[in-house]
């Protein structure tokens, strides 16, 4: 269990105001941090790691972290961070890199394999694309066998193949290792991929806090309309298909027949209509 009660004065969008958090958070959770750019999720990681300071109390598993302004040091704290950019040691090779934090050769292997980058172990960074250097970055992260796995919009920067690669597996390992995930993210596919519970910050307030689908899925009466999405999700449940849609920033949910959903497959381009009000899916 993560107890988390901050607060600290910052600059955001709209000029300076408070970052008040409290909030518990459940062991094995993935979170999905989300709003608009200024409005606290990156100070909250940063918080978290230890490396801004806050007023408050931070409590990991009856480990305290943070008691008024007391802190721990970051080196002291169970935490993998994620940033945006890889920041990978050039001069080193991957396994090299992963060796830097912890020598565990045995663990450095496993998350190679489990991230299919078994066989480029030898190479350096420079000689990697974007989604293989986040991958490494990843496993880097991995390596400390972390409690909290804080994740600063790694995928941002790759284009839409790449980031649903990566996607599966930071999924893999949050489940393999069983910690708790923070991710913060403005992609609704990725965060309906990824979390099960969503966190939406507004000038440092929490607004929203509820499950993936609460929050995500829009269920409001039909009008006729046709917009283009991804299929981000298809399930089967008996005699009907439900499909996953992101369009924008909005995740919707359309219930097919099994007919339907037949030649539809997850990451494909589609278009999601009505005809008599009647919600339809179809291959652009």
């Amino acid at each position: 269990m993560i107890k988390i009660d901050i607060n600290k004065e910052l600059h955001g969008a709209s000029g300076m105001m408070q970052l008040e958090v409290n909030l518990n958070i459940k062991k094995g959770e993935f979170i999905a941090l989300r709003g608009a750019s200024g409005s606290g999720k990156t100070t909250l990681l940063r918080v978290l790691a230890g490396l801004e300071e806050a007023k408050g109390t931070i409590e990991v598993n009856n480990n305290s972290w943070l008691h008024n302004s007391n802190a721990i040091t970051p080196q002291k704290r169970s935490i993998g961070f994620v940033f945006q950019e890889s920041a990978l040691f050039d001069n080193m090779t991957v396994l090299q890199n992963l060796l830097f934090v912890q020598k565990n050769s045995k663990l450095a292997l496993r998350l190679l394999e489990i991230t299919g980058l078994l066989a480029l172990q030898e190479r350096y960074p420079k000689t990697l694309s974007g989604g293989q250097k986040q991958r490494v970055s990843l496993c880097r992260a991995m390596m400390r066998e972390p409690q909290l796995l804080l994740l600063d919009e790694p995928l941002s920067s790759l284009d839409p193949k790449m980031r649903r690669n990566l996607q599966e597996h930071i999924l893999k390992l949050h489940k393999e290792f069983q910690m708790t995930t923070l991710m913060v993210s403005h992609d609704p596919s990725e965060i309906y991929k990824l979390a099960t519970r969503i966190i939406t910050l507004k000038e440092g307030k929490i607004t929203q806090d509820g499950t993936t689908k609460e929050i995500l899925l829009q269920r409001k009466g039909s009008q006729k309309f046709s917009f283009s999405g991804e299929l981000v999700a298809l399930h089967k449940e008996d005699v009907i298909s439900v499909a996953i849609v992101a369009i924008g920033q909005q995740i919707v949910e359309v219930v097919l027949s099994n007919q339907e959903a037949q030649d539809l497959k997850v990451g494909q381009d589609v278009i999601v209509g009505t005809k008599a009000f009647s919600p339809t899916i179809l291959s652009p």
